[in-house]
């Protein structure tokens, strides 16, 4: 898939100074790796000799028997296409070397010694070797019959893939404070490999991980480190053969630690996503035009990725998987939305809020919040007048719901029905619906539209919605309260609102939640927050009754006055689609025939691909068309990394052309 490359970590078995041994399992996973389209494949620290070889270091038949294991190694690799990274002690001038060694076809691409020898505790590393810092300027080593260069300073460039760049560092070098790879990556790595050998230790692992995904995470990166495993000497050390993959922060891969046989990590990374993230970022930029550093490029030969993708692709990537990471990610969301509102009231000098309560989930996620916040500032839950504008398409479940919810937060509660005030405007403008038909009163309009769709238009529509938001403010108004919007992140996405309607407020607490998360948090909220507010046990069976509503804009008549036939996602499709195209588009600038890659995947069985291009183009379409709506909409908090705010994280031109994104999706 493009855009992708396939990366293995290997953990051998070694045998201490079994050269042909080491060699013939180190061949061994490398051929694995070769079979399963790994682009890049990396081993242990000193992993032809092993680590733990010692004072045999200085010893000349072991050095000399290591640069033969290499130099067959390099022999047998000639139909390899992956791409090694293997650890072998090497001498280079007076000195000897901790070294990685980079093979590919038959050809050694490069030698990269360890920079930073670590001399404390247990280690005693300056006892053999030479750090690699000295080794400066245009050097080369011949070395198996061949000439590479050797140096810190050297980056592995993927002839197809230009921004499939790896550095190489040795175990000590990612540990202190400055580390190579940190200049390599400000110099355009997007991987970076790292052999160790690194004995096990109590914490040690929990402390790996730190470092790993702190340097992936601070480097926009994918870093992929290997220890030592099985068959290193146990005289003064245990080593756990802990290998991992990251990219950014999130844990890719890892091997099983303590395992005696051999294993082989794979994973699969987004380099585009990566050089999306650096792009984005300024400050990234900006550090490396602060600390330059001269890096010679050596090519090599990428292995085209192969599916099936060796990563998960969510289905919901708002939603994080796991109970404790769930619940993690609805408080912090919950806690920032009450916060922000509760911040917003102080500084606004304001104690009282309105909110149009439709008995549906945004609404209702909006009510908790608002009740929450009061709670923050020690205001009595009545502040709170929640307001249900039933009009000609509203139910009783949901109008029912919503005078069940106001009593079960405790708030006041109020009923205003629109439908005389939207015939009135009906009326003014000369709308058919009334004009031609002679309509004199709201049930004489319900009747008609259910008998005569055609007349039920987006005037209809977007007049009564218009109304509902005039009510609002001058009830804001009368009381010197603050009105609360209820549209969410995903319709701001789809331009799902009525422009001067439900578009405006004068705070958006949910302007930064999705809808396929907003549905978690309210259940966080029944399990976690309802026992200890004002009625426990009728605020959760509410909630839970909201939560199995279809999704409506019940903005026209149903068949009957109890059910609800509007369905949103009828209209503009599933609200899961159109939150994974808005998480990567907006989220990490992926284009339409990547979009359709990923939603192949995270949805296979759900939806075939003529399906995925339609709700994708009608994703764009709205995208592009509503910008003028996100332009000028209302202050709110932003809650996760994908953000709509004009005044925050996106800033768009109303008048973009989307014809190009429309047309990759009508060519996939």
């Amino acid at each position: 898939m493009e855009g992708f490359a396939r990366i293995a970590a290997a953990v051998p078995v070694v045998g201490v100074a079994s050269f042909e041994d080491n060699r013939q399992r180190i061949l061994e996973l490398w051929q694995r790796a070769e079979q399963q389209h790994a682009a890049l494949v990396v081993f242990p620290e000193l992993s032809l000799t092993g680590y733990t070889v010692r004072d045999l270091l200085h010893d000349h038949h072991l050095l000399a028997a290591a640069e033969a294991s290499l130099a067959q190694l390099v022999a047998e690799s000639r139909n390899l296409a992956s791409c090694a990274l293997v650890g072998m002690p090497l001498r280079y001038g007076v000195g000897l070397y901790n070294t990685a060694v980079v093979i590919q076809g038959g050809q050694l691409l490069g030698v990269v010694p360890k920079s930073y020898l670590p001399n404390h505790r247990e280690f005693e590393e300056r006892r053999w070797f030479r750090p690699g810092l000295e080794i400066s300027g245009e050097r080369s080593i011949e070395i198996a019959a061949q000439s590479a260069p050797i140096g810190s300073d050297l980056l592995f460039c993927a002839a197809q893939q230009r921004d499939f760049v790896f550095a190489v560092e040795l175990c000590e070098d990612l540990f202190v404070p400055l580390s190579p790879s940190s200049q390599a990556v400000i110099a355009g790595a997007t991987v970076v490999a790292n052999l160790s050998a690194s004995n096990i230790i109590i914490g040690k692992a929990e402390r790996r991980r730190l470092l790993v995904r702190s340097a992936a995470e601070r480097g926009h990166c994918a870093y992929l480190y290997v220890a030592a495993g099985p068959g290193e000497s146990s005289t003064d050390y245990a080593f756990d053969g802990d290998a991992l993959i990251c990219e950014g922060s999130s844990l890719l891969a890892e091997s099983k630690r303590f395992a005696r046989q051999p294993q082989l990590v794979v994973a699969d990374i987004d380099i585009e996503q990566l050089v999306n993230r650096r792009l984005a970022n300024n400050a990234f930029g900006d550090c490396a035009a602060q600390h330059p550093r001269a890096f010679r490029r050596v090519s090599f030969r990428d292995v085209a990725h192969q599916p099936p993708l060796r990563r998960a692709v969510a289905r919901h990537p708002f939603v994080p998987q796991g109970q404790a990471k769930l619940a993690q990610r609805c408080y912090e969301t919950f806690e920032i939305q009450t916060n922000a509102l509760a911040t917003r009231l102080r500084g606004a000098k304001i104690e009282r809020l309105v909110l149009g309560l439709s008995g549906g989930l945004d609404s209702t996620h909006a009510a908790l919040v608002s009740v929450a916040a009061l709670d923050l500032l020690g205001l009595p839950r009545t502040q709170l007048h929640c307001v249900t504008m039933p009009g000609l398409g509203s139910s009783q479940l949901t109008q029912r719901s919503a005078a069940t919810l106001a009593a079960a937060l405790g708030a006041r509660f109020s009923s205003i029905a629109i439908g005389d005030a939207t015939l009135q405007v009906l009326q003014a403008i000369g709308h058919p619906a009334v004009a031609e038909s002679r309509i004199e009163s709201v049930e004489q309009l319900i009747d008609l539209l259910r008998a005569q769709p055609e007349f039920a238009d987006i005037v209809v529509e977007n007049a009564q919605a218009r109304l509902r938001t005039l009510l609002l403010m001058s009830l804001a108004n009368q009381q010197g309260a603050l009105v609360v919007g209820t549209g969410d992140l995903s319709e701001k996405a789809l331009g799902w609102s009525t422009y001067a309607g439900d578009q405006i407020s004068m705070y958006d607490v949910n302007a930064g939640v999705p809808k396929t998360l907003i549905q978690f948090v309210i259940r966080w909220v029944a399990a976690q927050r309802a026992s200890s507010w004002a009625d426990g046990a009728q605020l959760s069976a509410i909630l839970s009754a909201v939560l199995d509503t279809p999704i409506s804009p019940e903005l026209l008549p149903a068949a009957s006055a109890e059910a609800i036939e509007q369905l949103t996602e009828q209209q503009i499709g599933p609200y899961e689609l159109h939150d994974f195209f808005l998480y990567h588009m907006v989220g990490s600038g992926a284009r339409p025939r990547r979009l359709l890659d990923l939603a192949q995947i995270a949805f296979a069985g759900s939806y075939e691909l003529v399906t995925l291009k339609r709700w994708l183009t009608l994703f764009i379409s709205r995208f592009f068309a509503n910008q003028f709506k996100r332009s000028c909409t209302a202050d709110g908090p932003k809650v996760g990394n994908v953000a709509l705010s004009p005044r925050g994280d996106w800033r768009m031109p109303s008048d973009a052309d989307p014809a190009s994104w429309l047309a990759e999706v009508d060519a996939y």
